[in-house]
């Protein structure tokens, strides 16, 4: 594939355009991380020997994917400015780092953030009126009537209505089951479903519930069922275990009855799905962000991460790539009105981000936050993984 070519090569232009207009501005962006640095450092020396704490993965590598793209948009000659802070500094308070006149005139800024440090940046944005990508968080953290802040990682209940839509366009003829267990993100899962169905303007899909907080038997289940007819199976849990045991409890009854099996965006780090007796069952699960790394560019910047850490990288770092480079693209593109441009699509890097207004009160129309409502829907079969192509 040609797109690392081609993105970087309109990058080159895009900036040397950026850099002749306006030769004397440089625009401000702050990046936040979870580095831990005084926890790793004591003074100039090293806490852990030879050792790497696990826990310094995600913020780290977050952190030095998009260093990668601020070199890519240094050596074009990006006019940018950019300050990077340690979220887990000791030394000085998430208050005083927002608060130093040395962000004056900040334009964005992107974070890898818990929920309490989201709503600092949320109210720090809307202050200053300028946006805040949290890019991490699967959650609003509480968030509404902010419309500087922009949620990458889709909330619970933006899955619930991607897989809501799914299926109403591709399996709205299919017997259709939703498993519910007890449980809080369990309660609120099924109430999203609910809430969906009455809702939705299109036609509303006909599932039934069956509650399986103490267990559930495939073989006692499937007298209800139709050989010649698909049974979906939605699994309304984000715990693993629970969706691992599922799929080998259906995978038994799989050769006489078609399944498909729909899980939630945890599912990702199941290991073997869809493998070994499992094969034969679709199963489904969605994810807002996808990382082809057999993309050139993918290729191109893992090949430069691991000569440098002598290892392979997580999302986390794809992650912090493609935000730091999208947003620093359209900061250049739309210079001091970046606000009013969050929505606009173009500078794909990997993920094909589809960011729209969230309007959780619908009498009031009260704008709450912009969010990623793109969904890919990823499937498990007979041993290998593809991406189904959807229509919305």
């Amino acid at each position: 594939m040609k797109k690392g070519i081609v993105l970087l090569f309109g990058l080159l232009l895009l900036v040397q355009g950026v850099v002749q207009a306006q030769a004397t501005r440089r625009h401000k962006i702050a990046l936040f991380a979870p580095l831990f640095l005084d926890s790793v450092f004591n003074g100039a020396s090293y806490r852990y020997g030879k050792e790497f704490p696990k826990f310094l993965n995600p913020g780290l590598e977050f952190y030095q994917g998009a260093q990668l793209a601020l070199d890519s948009l240094q050596k074009a000659g990006a006019p940018l400015e950019v300050f990077v802070y340690d979220t887990r500094s000791r030394r000085n308070s998430m208050e005083s780092i927002l608060n130093n006149p040395a962000l004056n005139g900040l334009e964005l800024i992107i974070a890898s953030a818990n929920p309490a440090e989201v709503r600092s940046f949320a109210n720090t944005a809307l202050q200053k009126k300028i946006p805040f990508i949290s890019a991490t968080l699967p959650n609003d953290a509480g968030v509404n009537n902010n419309p500087y802040v922009v949620i990458l990682n889709s909330t619970l209940r933006a899955h619930c209505e991607g897989i809501y839509r799914y299926l109403q366009l591709n399996h709205s003829r299919d017997k259709i089951v939703f498993l519910r267990r007890n449980g809080v993100q369990e309660g609120q899962l099924r109430d999203y479903f609910t809430e969906i169905s009455q809702q939705t303007t299109d036609r509303r899909l006909n599932y039934e519930t069956v509650d399986v907080s103490n267990g559930f038997s495939a073989f006692s289940y499937a007298a209800k069922m139709d050989s010649t007819r698909k049974t979906v199976f939605i699994a309304g849990s984000l715990d693993q275990g629970f969706g691992d045991d599922l799929a080998a409890e259906l995978s038994t009854i799989s050769d006489t009855y078609p399944i498909t099996l729909v899980g939630m965006p945890t599912w990702e780090n199941i290991r073997g799905l869809g493998s070994g007796e499992q094969k034969g069952m679709e199963i489904l699960y969605t994810t807002p962000f996808h990382y082809n790394r057999g993309d050139r560019l993918a290729a191109q910047i893992s090949n430069a991460f691991e000569q440098k850490i002598d290892a392979r990288p997580t999302d986390m770092f794809f992650r912090g790539y493609e935000t730091m480079l999208r947003f620093a693209l359209l900061l250049l593109e739309t210079k001091a009105d970046i606000a009013s441009n969050l929505t606009r699509k173009g500078n794909y890097v990997f993920t094909q981000f589809d960011i729209q207004p969230v309007f959780t009160n619908k009498q009031s129309m009260t704008l709450d936050y912009f969010e990623n409502k793109k969904l890919y829907f990823i499937r498990r079969y007979n041993g290998g993984t593809d991406i189904i192509r959807t229509a919305f």
